[in-house]
């Protein structure tokens, strides 16, 4: 057998590359992209050309079947961003880890830079929720502690955004709207209070806009994301994007360790001496699995 020697992450731009020349599996045109446009005379405009992205934000679109390989289409959120904001609420609604995860995986697939902003940090202490997210600090994913009530943070975030295409995205109800009233003044986004029946948040942002601002640059709003699903990516390539994972795959006995149950695996290892937080590498393992199935379901 032979054993590809090409990176794992750089197998899967390849094949990215190779599917923006296919319309049907990518949006034709996202917010972000860099289009030319020719005015028509009613005032209206059509879209004559789109340039190549740089880089994407995307998912596998939701479906309301049993989800297939081969139906899965990409949803492209946002074209061409230079970095994602994941903002996750302290309290109201609690914070969902397992979701941090997966977009953290979709953020590393796209070698886009990820900024975790911790709002409402008025509702919980910010000691809390540093041991809580010490896990994400210790792999270098920069960490900020907003509250669009009291201020906190507000500057800190601004400073992040200034001159960037950034994207805002997280769950319904962790204040996304709130923050971007509170980083641009007079910007006048509809905010929702969570629901007290379900204790999920509730929709005010319908569909992604993007929204100049004075510090420079841009920030792309998206709607509240309820599900997340990996699109196009091999169960064997997970271990990439996994910051503390990545690394110990070559010390592996077994080229093609799952680091599920195979003797001599370096990832099992450093998890039972503490080394990886366990949380997360569960959250590898169901990733591995759901896929797993899924292409295995295709053949």
């Amino acid at each position: 057998m032979i054993v590809s020697k090409v990176p794992k992450r750089v197998r899967y731009q390849r094949r990215k590359a190779q599917q923006t020349e296919d319309q049907s599996v990518s949006s034709i045109v996202a917010v972000g992209d860099i289009v030319t446009v020719t005015v028509n005379e009613d005032g209206t405009g059509t879209i004559e050309s789109v340039a190549p992205r740089e880089s994407v934000l995307s998912r596998a679109r939701p479906t309301a079947g049993t989800r297939t390989v081969e139906q899965d289409r990409e949803q492209v959120l946002v074209a061409n961003p230079d970095q994602v904001v994941f903002v996750i609420a302290a309290a109201d609604p609690a914070p969902n880890l397992r979701k941090l995860d997966r977009l953290l995986v979709i953020t590393e697939m796209n070698d886009l830079p990820t900024i975790i902003c911790i709002n409402k940090i008025d509702l919980v202490a910010e000691a809390e929720m540093a041991e809580l997210f010490a896990i994400y600090a210790e792999l270098d994913y920069p960490i900020l502690f907003t509250s669009a009530v009291t201020g906190r943070g507000i500057q800190e975030l601004q400073a992040v955004l200034a001159g960037k295409l950034s994207v805002f995205s997280g769950s319904s109800g962790v204040g996304k709207s709130s923050l971007l009233n509170a980083v641009q003044t007079g910007l006048g986004l509809a905010v929702a209070a969570v629901s007290e029946a379900t204790t999920k948040g509730m929709h005010t942002t319908r569909h992604t806009q993007l929204y100049k601002l004075d510090v420079g640059g841009y920030v792309a709003d998206t709607p509240g994301i309820r599900g997340v699903a990996l699109f196009d990516v091999e169960p064997t390539e997970l271990d990439a994007y996994f910051r503390e994972i990545e690394p110990l795959v070559a010390d592996c006995q077994f080229s093609d360790c799952s680091h599920r149950h195979e003797t001599g695996c370096a990832v099992r290892e450093a998890v039972a001496a503490g080394k990886i937080s366990a949380e997360r590498y569960d959250s590898y393992l169901r990733l591995y699995e759901e896929h797993t199935e899924l292409h295995k379901n295709a053949y």
